[in-house]
């Protein structure tokens, strides 16, 4: 172990500032302070992905909300495939970073922006072509299908934005740095928010309008990322000129990111089937859901944050050997998390109503949130569990686990139930509970992984 631990002052003498090892010292406060960045960073997404709804909702009409605020999953269908990926190259990279391996470190780093570059391309040309298709068969109401059409052509146009950022940011987030991925969200956000503004109250461009600001918001913290990486001195450097598939590290990066990949976009397709069946009730339950759906974005923050630190900081330990450590952290981060989940779900079980109307002012489309929030508010610890513990198994190279469990239960089971509870109870409220029924049964599961499974033992460096 001194060996090692002489390796690793070695590793930190000759790394850039703002990559972070967190193999040593206080674990809750490595993962705090790791997640804290995260924190604000997810916080300002989300600032950014309202940005449109809001202006939409505020300065457009009801229907042009119901557009642009119910089309998460469908985003997610096509772009969570692929940052799976990118999620898979990041657990690669901190796994040789925690172990002090310069070389492939730097090779697993190019590896994965070339990926990136290819998977930007594919995103658009599929997204795309598929949009059009996707939208008729979730039924999309008519008087919301012109809108959306607009808003998610523009959007997809400008995909290769998101997927490249996103290959950035874990880079980043493997490396320990989490602060300046946040820094350009700050700038994205605000860029996002005054363009919205710009194009949508002023110029009147209605959904397009924001979209276009998306896309050129997005695209700027793309090049602000990539300038930051190409500016650093040390081995963590991108380097365009060093851009190559080295067969083995992008056969690691594919093993441990496709199966979140496919996890991602399977799970949108369930979560289709769901809003396929939101839809059916109208364009104020798509409001209202999709309302929900923005707020449940911020207050579940920190649980998201807390799973998102997770896979970093026991990717560098296993990676340093340093086992025990990575058992403790994994026991802290999960526990805090469904604490913190069920603070916030009590708080949102109380302030519902209001918290809704901050996105639409339909009495309607409120009743519709407020119906949803109430049924699975409480049961956030349950989410939180499985988010934690996924982000657990993915720092320690089984990423396969989480994919089967939430695929299983997240898509499988989830349309299964909303497909035959709706015909003996057709009511709103029916398909709110698929999500507390699905969270339980994919908690017992990742429960049992946990406690039986000799977890530490994942990926080989």
């Amino acid at each position: 172990m001194s060996e090692n631990k002489e390796q690793h002052a070695r590793h930190k003498a000759g790394q850039n500032a703002a990559a972070i090892s967190m193999t040593e010292g206080s674990i809750a406060g490595s993962l705090i302070r790791f997640a804290i960045p995260l924190f604000l960073g997810q916080l300002l997404q989300q600032f950014y992905n309202m940005a449109d709804a809001w202006v939409v909702g505020n300065f457009v009409d009801n229907n042009a909300f119901a557009a642009v605020s119910s089309g998460g999953n469908l985003t997610n269908l096509i772009i969570g495939f692929f940052n799976g990926i990118a999620i898979g190259g990041g657990v690669v990279i901190s796994r040789y970073f925690g172990a002090g391996d310069k070389r492939n470190v730097q090779r697993a780093i190019h590896t994965n922006f070339l990926f990136g570059i290819f998977a930007s391309a594919a995103a658009t040309i599929v997204g795309i072509l598929l949009v059009p298709q996707i939208l008729l068969l979730m039924n999309t109401p008519e008087e919301v299908l012109p809108n959306s059409l607009i808003y998610f052509r523009i959007y997809f146009a400008g995909v290769s934005t998101v997927v490249l950022y996103n290959i950035c940011m874990a880079v980043m987030r493997a490396l320990g740095d989490s602060m300046h991925p946040l820094y350009y969200l700050i700038i994205s956000t605000l860029t996002n928010v005054v363009l919205a503004l710009l194009f949508v109250a002023v110029f009147h461009w209605g959904v397009g309008g924001a979209a276009i600001a998306t896309v050129i918001a997005q695209g700027l913290s793309t090049v602000l990322c990539i300038v930051r990486m190409c500016r650093l001195k040390d081995y963590t450097r991108l380097d365009f000129r060093q851009l190559r598939f080295h067969k083995d590290m992008m056969w690691k990066v594919i093993r441990q990111g496709l199966p979140t990949g496919i996890q991602n976009s399977v799970i949108s397709v369930g979560n289709l089937v769901v809003q396929t069946n939101i839809n059916s009730f109208g364009a104020y339950a798509m409001s209202g859901h999709g309302a929900y759906a923005k707020v449940e974005g911020i207050v579940f923050l920190p649980i998201t944050s807390m799973s998102m630190a997770l896979p970093t900081f026991i990717s560098q330990n296993l990676g340093a050997r340093e086992y025990d450590r990575a058992k403790k952290g994994a026991v802290f981060g999960i526990l805090s998390g469904m604490i913190l989940a069920e603070l916030v779900g009590v708080a949102f079980f109380f302030g519902a109503p209001y918290a809704l109307r901050f996105f639409v002012d339909s009495a309607e489309a409120v009743a519709y949130g407020t119906i949803h929030v109430r049924t699975v508010s409480l049961f956030f610890f349950l989410l939180a569990f499985s988010h934690c513990a996924a982000g657990v198994l993915r720092g320690c190279g089984k990423s396969f686990v989480p994919m089967i469990t939430m695929l299983t239960f997240w898509c499988g089971v989830r349309i299964v139930y909303v497909t035959v509870a709706l015909k003996f109870f057709p009511v709103f409220r029916t398909i709110s509970w698929a999500y507390p029924l699905t969270w339980f049964l994919s908690s017992m599961v990742f429960l049992l992984f946990l406690l039986k499974s000799d977890w530490t033992k994942g990926l080989e460096k």
